[in-house]
């Protein structure tokens, strides 16, 4: 890895980690950038997966104290267990596999991300008792996260908002908790078995902590209907580039 090499991974940890604290999707700007870079999918995912988590625990620990949210112990735990099981199955599964099923996962999850203010709208739906649902769909969106990872705030936010009777504030406090917790736990079963690349990690993560630091601090300042169509925008690129380069 050139010098090049290091300022690109630095560069697209600093803006992933900037996007993750205003709008989501940080993911959709930080593994392409690792593939451009020359890693395979599978260990772009995981590296990026690793890089992340700092982004995620000071997510979680700005939005504490900021609202008290119904419990988040029940669906951490079955967040935890479809995470391990999202992560063996990336492990287990042919490199080929994923790598076909790429291109289609980036192009979901920027969809999603396009289309999450009008999810939003749908938050006030949960009415009485949701939790087979509730948990039946976090197992879901924690086995994606562990797999991939991409777009998980939005589908855990969507699929809280309809089962979770509590305002947007408190909803936002649990999904950040699952999703530190997908990230946790994905972080310790890739360490132990995935095929991390730790040099990019390490720059990654400070860099991606960083961008999430400025990005905290001017979320207020900026348009996120702008950010979020460039994200998106970037996101159909690295879903189009990713499937030519699968099949091409």
């Amino acid at each position: 890895m050139d010098v090049g090499d290091v300022v690109l991974m630095g560069g697209a940890g600093f803006v992933g980690g900037f996007v993750n604290s205003i709008a989501g999707g940080g993911s959709l700007i930080l593994f392409p950038a690792l593939v451009a870079g020359g890693l395979g999918t599978v260990a772009a995912n995981v590296t990026n997966s690793v890089a992340l988590w700092p982004g995620y625990l000071g997510n979680v620990a700005a939005l504490r104290g900021a609202s008290r949210p119904p419990s988040a112990t029940s669906p951490a735990v079955v967040s935890a267990v479809g995470a391990a099981a999202g992560c063996a199955l990336l492990l287990l599964t042919p490199t080929r596999i994923f790598s076909v099923a790429v291109p289609f996962l980036v192009l979901g999850a920027s969809a999603l991300f396009a289309f999450q203010p009008w999810l939003r709208a749908l938050l006030g739906a949960a009415h009485g008792d949701h939790r087979v649902k509730l948990y039946a769909g976090v197992l879901v969106g924690a086995v994606y996260g562990g797999y991939f990872g991409g777009g998980l705030g939005v589908i855990l936010l969507a699929l809280l908002g309809l089962t979770l009777p509590a305002p947007l504030a408190e909803v936002n406090v649990v999904k950040g908790t699952l999703q530190l917790v997908v990230a946790s736990v994905s972080l310790v079963v890739f360490a132990l078995f995935g095929p991390v690349h730790w040099v990019i990690a390490l720059v990654v993560a400070p860099s991606s902590l960083a961008g999430g630091v400025l990005g905290g601090r001017l979320a207020r300042r900026l348009r996120e209907p702008v950010l979020r169509a460039a994200v998106v925008g970037f996101g159909v690129l690295a879903g189009v580039w990713l499937g030519i380069r699968a099949f091409g």
